[in-house]
């Protein structure tokens, strides 16, 4: 796609492309920076985890954000990467923050742990050194 930039007859090249064109190798929509600047990532610290009873994949979290109103509950299909949950405890962790609330097998999540990978690949997204409950990545 060319356009002008003002200079007769100097043809530059677009370099934005289209939001809505796949990303190579995902096949997952594009989205803008503004998109993105929408997500907020938090570092918080894990102070109880549990197995939510009666499923194989859900641990219970209580995160301290550094909030005035207290650690949030978040719950999370981790099971099966952390077979003791309560190694968790003490652990900074990066979460989702910002998204809406949402009822898990009668439990509402506040928040959705950030991670990569899955099976052998599954690791958790952590700071390299302590951070204060609720310091924001950017």
């Amino acid at each position: 796609m060319e356009t002008s930039n003002g200079m007769d007859n100097v043809p530059t090249i677009a370099t934005e492309k289209p939001a809505d064109a796949a990303a190579p190798e995902t096949g997952k929509p594009r989205i803008t920076i503004d998109d993105f600047s929408k997500i907020e990532v938090k570092i918080g610290t894990v102070r109880s985890a549990e197995r939510v009873p009666e499923t194989d994949k859900l641990l219970q979290l209580m995160i301290d954000f550094g909030e005035e109103s207290g650690p949030r509950q978040i719950v999370s299909g981790i099971a099966a990467y952390v077979p003791e949950p309560e190694t968790l405890i003490g652990r900074q962790l990066a979460f989702v923050t910002n998204l809406a609330p949402r009822t898990i097998r009668g439990l509402e999540s506040n928040g959705m742990l950030f991670a990569v990978g899955s099976g052998t690949t599954f690791a958790f997204l952590t700071p390299d050194r302590e951070v204060p409950p609720g310091t924001s990545a950017h």
